[in-house]
Formats: C-alpha cells, structure tokens, sequence
C-alpha cells in the first residue's frame, strides 16, 4: 500500500478537483440570473466566464488548501495569480475599463484584517486606491525572493493599467473547502433535502464528463469550447425529473407527409431497411411520418434545451437494448440456409414487436412519451446502421448495410 509522504500529489488532486467542482457551482449560481452564461476552463485562466460575444467577462483563479491559514500579502497564491491575469490580459490585448474582465481570486484561505485584501473584497469596505497603495508597498519590497518575478510584473505596469487592474480585482477568501461544496452545490440548483444526494451524484458524474471535453486539448472532434448555464438547468431538470415525473412538451403537429416529403427519404437507409424486409409503400409511409416528425421533435427538445445530448443518448440506448432482446429472441431459430420470405417474416416481427415496446419507453425515466417518438426514433437508429450498432429489421441486415456501403463506394 502506497504511504502517504513528502511525495503524496493529494493537495495538488484535491485542487483541480476543487476547481472543477468550483466551476460547477459558480455556473450554478449565475443560471438564476443569467440562464445563458458560459464557462470555460484552462484557456486563459483556471475558470474563465464569457460575454455572449465569447470575450471573457470573468477570469476567476481557485485556490483550494485544506487547513485554511491566512493569506499573506506576499503569498505565491496571489501573486502567481496576478502573473498570469496579466499574461491573459496581453493576450486579449490589454482591453480597456469598459471590457476589462473581472479578475477574481476564490481561495479556502482567510484575509486577515489591515491587509489589502481585505479592501478588495465585495461591499462597503471595498477601498481600491487604498488597496493598490498597498500592494505597490509589497511589490516594491525585496522579499520574499520567491514571489520577485510576479511583483515585478505588477509593478512593470503602467500607472493607469495598474489602477483598472486593481480594480477589477475581486478577492472572495473563506470559500469552503472541498469537503464542504456538496451543501452550496445543492443550495445553488435548488436541490431539495430528499433528493441531495441521488441528483447530486448523477448531476456531478455529467459534469466530470463535460469537464474532461472541456480540457480535452489532443482530439478537436471530442473537445467543447464552453457549457452554459442553460445546459446546467436542462440536465438538471432531466435528473430531477426522474423523481417528479415530468413530460418532456410534445411541440411537433403530428400529420401526413407529403409526396414529395416521403419521396425525400428513398435513398436512406432507413427506407432501405424497411424494403430489405419486404415491406410495402403504404407502410413504409406510415413509418416515416413517425421518423420525420420524431426527429423534428428532438432537434426541437435539443435547440430549447428540454434535453441533453447525454440524456437524448441514454434514451436511444434504452431503445437499442428492447430491440437488442427481441432481435435476438426471434432470430434465434432461424438456420444459415433459412429462405428469404422466412427472414422477409421474422424481419416484420422484429419491427412490429420492436415499435410496438418502445412505443411505451419514455424519453425522460419517470414521465410518459408519446408513442411515435419512440417508434421514430427506433428509426433514426436505424438509419444509422452502417456506420456503428444501430439496430436493424432484416435477419442479415448487417452484411446488407455492408453491401449497401460498398455499392455506393464503387
């Protein structure tokens, strides 16, 4: 068993944890006022917040230290933070008062009283031209040497740059430390008592996944640029909503397509799934309205944010396991010389049975789905066979939807 030891990387762990964390509940707690606030993380700061421009509006540095302590005006937890607000400011190209970002410190630690600091928190004591007087006496200082390259910086800047900087520096010390976030977490989204711990384990194990795209830096196709506070609130409704039961709104006029409508949809393969087992025009039409208005429906769900990505996965993978059971049970007994009109029949099975299971399965757990959403979304499944595990109708519809993908290669 590994020893805890001058080596342990514990502290380091538990603070990007803490800001991870951190991110989420700062997201949290804009989204009552500002639903569309997006956050970021390590592009130009630990925890950055953007305008609706994409120019950031927060630059926020955490600090997380299990036994709090005070902070010392010479601290490397300041001043390192000051370096790289000032390297992310050349970046942005020294932006003046009217677009300086706001240059926040959350730290565990606590500010002790006469120190600059404390004139640089939010409220009526906030005292800026006496907190940059202040901090010019401790840049000016000779030590400590371990800080000099940082104080140096702040000092390099110009009279007036120095001045706005200060003053968008906000200092918010006495956060709570790691062990004590889940309380403010819940606070923020609004958890009830009875539902803290199930929504929050499930609400956290999204956020680590949206995280990690947030930082993913090798793959761009996996990468996110920034999560709003809307996605915020639409996943949380999604988990609180197993609890209560609610409905996703079915916005979407259920009605006949057109000629032209269904004449759009033969050369998919969703059409060609349904030929494959013999099935007629009549009902091959009937089907498509189901996967044409379905689909509409959950771009509609995607665009307002009535759903994730995540959660529009977990349903589809919910469909693709009925389908899974009941493709296996009715093609069990079919043997490898088995002529086409009995694979033309289990194949009309296989879909019956299937449309007719995930009719009743609901988009969100807990709620009621209309019908067709279900069966046209079996459907968008479907189409989407021959480029990974998407289900199929056909006994053979794999080696089909190869053929079909090297007919059209060549």
């Amino acid at each position: 068993m590994a020893q805890a030891g001058s080596h342990s990387a514990a502290g380091q762990m538990i603070g990007y944890l803490y800001q991870c964390e951190l991110a989420l509940l700062e997201l949290a707690e804009r989204s009552w006022d500002d639903p569309a606030a997006e956050v970021r993380m390590e592009v130009l700061d630990d925890i950055e917040f953007l305008h609706g421009s994409g120019t950031p509006a927060e630059l926020l540095q955490s600090k997380h230290r299990g036994e709090a302590g005070q902070l010392s005006e010479t601290g490397k937890d300041f001043w390192r933070s000051v370096a790289s607000w000032i390297d992310a400011l050349n970046t942005l190209g020294n932006p003046g008062a009217e677009s300086m970002p706001l240059l926040r410190l959350v730290t565990t630690q606590v500010a002790a009283e006469g120190t600059f600091y404390c004139l640089l928190r939010r409220g009526d004591q906030r005292d800026v031209p006496a907190a940059l007087a202040r901090m010019e006496e401790v840049a000016a200082a000779d030590a400590p040497k371990t800080t000099a390259d940082e104080r140096k910086m702040f000092l390099d800047l110009p009279p007036s740059q120095r001045y706005r900087f200060v003053d968008a520096l906000v200092i918010s010390d006495g956060s709570p430390v790691m062990s004590d976030l889940d309380p403010s977490l819940a606070k923020a989204m609004g958890i009830r008592a009875n539902q803290h711990d199930a929504v929050l384990d499930q609400i956290k194990g999204w956020w680590y996944r949206v995280a990690v795209q947030l930082l993913e830096r090798k793959d761009p196709a996996r990468r996110r640029a920034s999560v709003s506070a809307q996605e915020l609130l639409c996943r949380l409704d999604e988990v609180t909503d197993q609890f209560a039961g609610e409905n996703l709104p079915i916005t979407e006029e259920l009605r006949r397509l057109t000629t032209a409508e269904i004449a759009a949809y033969n050369d998919d393969l969703v059409v060609a799934q349904m030929r494959w087992i013999g099935l007629k025009d009549r009902g091959i039409a009937t089907y498509l309205r189901d996967y044409h208005h379905a689909r509409a429906q959950r771009s509609e769900w995607l665009r307002t944010f009535k759903i994730t990505e995540d959660g529009l996965a977990d349903y589809e993978q919910r469909l693709w396991d009925e389908w899974d059971h009941i493709f296996v049970d009715l093609t069990d007994d079919l043997d490898d010389d088995s002529d086409e009109s009995d694979k033309h029949a289990v194949g009309k099975d296989v879909l019956r049975k299937t449309m007719d299971k995930v009719a009743d399965e609901p988009a969100r757990l807990g709620s009621n789905t209309v019908g067709w959403v279900g069966r046209g979304t079996m459907h968008s499944l479907a189409d989407r066979a021959d480029s990974d595990e998407g289900p199929g109708w056909h006994p053979d519809f794999s080696s089909l939807c190869q053929n079909r993908v090297n007919e059209q290669e060549n």
